[in-house]
């Protein structure tokens, strides 16, 4: 008999449930009243629509029923996008939605990952840089605050510096995409390993491990100017109290692959782990029929009741 969940995966009873439905309910409040009307898509997607997005770490599975290939849903963006592009192929933009839904992920459960998670978030489609991105981020701090997280921080960053740099020092691409990997993994060592074979350590190393305020954007290198540009544009636009939870963060790049600009995460000192993130997407939407540049962020639910938790604990 099997008497436990699988691994990556696990039962939430009564009294967690009722502290998970306040966090909901506040995040909830704040997407609303942004603006963000709130949807859901089905957990199963054709596997071809999550493939078109790059389609890493997605249960697959064949429908021997009707012979086809289906994934269930690894984040809400991919499918929000298809909706987009076909549930809105007219409409005028920007739209924007926000969301509360479970997604899985394929991860090796011996690296104590969640295999299926709550997420909350909001898409906001049809904004440009910077603009959009400054909207998403102010959305993003008033409902980590509505939440009641006090000391949690934004680590930004840009998904085209690091890939700009390597391909300005005449990285080889082979070698490139291993780097990148290495970077997202935070292996530092291996990353240094790589940029020392080639004669770029002191280069590569400078802007994957350069974290701080504006000041760290005043003195671009020269291939990576256009995203010091963009960051700081936005920058100029945040609001002081937004502002001031912000950390740049130049080696920051999120594991997925369809990141186009700005990128983000949110860090809290309860919790060793990014509690959410996201960033711009604007190649994403063209995909799917309707070449709009777009904005999101999901946060974890169950980190951030543990963030949460942590805080009050001190």
């Amino acid at each position: 008999m099997i008497h436990r969940t699988p691994s990556g995966t696990r039962d939430v009873l009564p009294d967690e449930m009722r502290e998970l439905r306040a966090i909901t309910a506040a995040l909830h409040g704040v997407f609303e009243g942004s603006g963000y009307g709130e949807l859901y898509t089905p957990a199963l997607e054709y596997e071809s629509v999550e493939r078109m997005a790059g389609g890493q770490g997605v249960y697959r599975m064949f429908d021997e029923t009707t012979g086809e290939m289906l994934a269930l849903r690894s984040d809400m963006t991919v499918p929000i996008a298809r909706v987009v592009g076909t549930r809105y192929a007219t409409a005028d933009p920007p739209l924007r939605f926000c969301y509360f839904a479970h997604a899985y992920r394929a991860v090796r459960p011996q690296r104590g990952q969640a295999r299926e998670f709550l997420q909350a978030g909001i898409e906001l489609v049809g904004s440009p840089a910077p603009q959009g991105t400054v909207e998403a981020l102010t959305v993003l701090c008033r409902a980590l605050d509505a939440a009641g997280l006090r000391d949690y921080r934004v680590g930004l960053g840009d998904a085209s510096l690091f890939p700009a740099l390597l391909a300005g020092l005449d990285v080889p691409e082979e070698t490139r995409a291993r780097m990148l990997r290495e970077l997202v993994d935070r292996d530092y060592v291996g990353l240094e390993r790589e940029a020392s074979q080639l004669g770029v350590r002191d280069e590569v190393l400078r802007v994957a491990q350069t974290r701080g305020g504006p000041e760290v954007l005043e003195a671009p290198p020269g291939p990576v100017a256009d995203a010091f540009e963009g960051l700081r544009a936005m920058h100029a636009l945040l609001d002081p109290d937004v502002a001031s939870r912000v950390i740049f963060d130049l080696g920051l790049i999120r594991d997925l692959d369809y990141y186009t600009g700005a990128v983000f995460e949110v860090y809290d000192p309860a919790l060793g782990a990014p509690i959410g993130g996201g960033g711009r997407y604007d190649d994403l939407l063209g995909r799917f029929g309707r070449p709009l540049p777009a904005v999101g962020f999901a946060l974890g639910i169950d980190r951030l009741h543990i963030a949460l938790t942590g805080e009050e604990r001190g």
